[in-house]
């Protein structure tokens, strides 16, 4: 694997961070456990650790896991506290267009790292493997993300910029 290649499933990237690998159903939750600390750190009150959203997060992530294709995770491990940081990664088909044919697109979200670890380049370690699996193995050629100020900073530094028409969004509804 040359320094442009994505890990493979179970595979180790070593640098400044640490380990990086890819994330198998067996890590479904800590994907959960750090999107809820994601989410509280964006003032959203996730409930207690019981909270139904974590069961169905739980066979959300684990369902996805098993299509490699179109889905991946990438995360950290640490000695003492487990899984510490993530990204996560889906490619979605939007209808082609001259610039995007196979209306392929990447979406990134639940980049995460647990605040007693943060500061020490594991999101972005996350993050530079995952965008190597969007291009080396998906065909995606627009990365999307909606990114918090904590976050902007790290995209930026990635290569994301503001998209050249305005995103929008519609809420309906509360939902449970």
């Amino acid at each position: 694997m040359n320094e442009t290649d994505p890990p493979a499933a179970g595979a180790a990237l070593v640098g400044r961070a640490g380990a990086v690998r890819r994330a198998t159903a067996a890590d479904a939750p800590a994907l959960v456990r750090l999107r809820g600390l994601m989410l509280e750190a964006m003032d959203v009150p996730t409930g207690p650790e019981q909270a139904p959203w974590r069961a169905d997060a739980l066979a959300w992530f684990t369902e996805r896991l098993g299509r490699p294709e179109e889905f991946a995770a990438f995360l950290v491990e640490d000695r003492e506290l487990g899984v510490v940081s993530c990204a996560v990664g889906s490619c979605e088909r939007h209808a082609p267009g001259p610039a995007n044919r196979s209306g392929l697109q990447g979406h990134v979200f639940n980049v995460s790292t647990d605040p007693r670890r943060q500061g020490r380049g594991h999101a972005r370690a996350c993050l530079d493997a995952l965008l190597a699996w969007f291009a080396a193995d998906t065909g995606a050629r627009v990365v999307n993300l909606n990114a918090t100020a904590d976050g902007a900073g790290l995209y930026r530094s990635l290569g994301f910029a503001a998209p050249r028409f305005p995103a929008l969004q519609l809420r309906i509804g509360t939902g449970a």
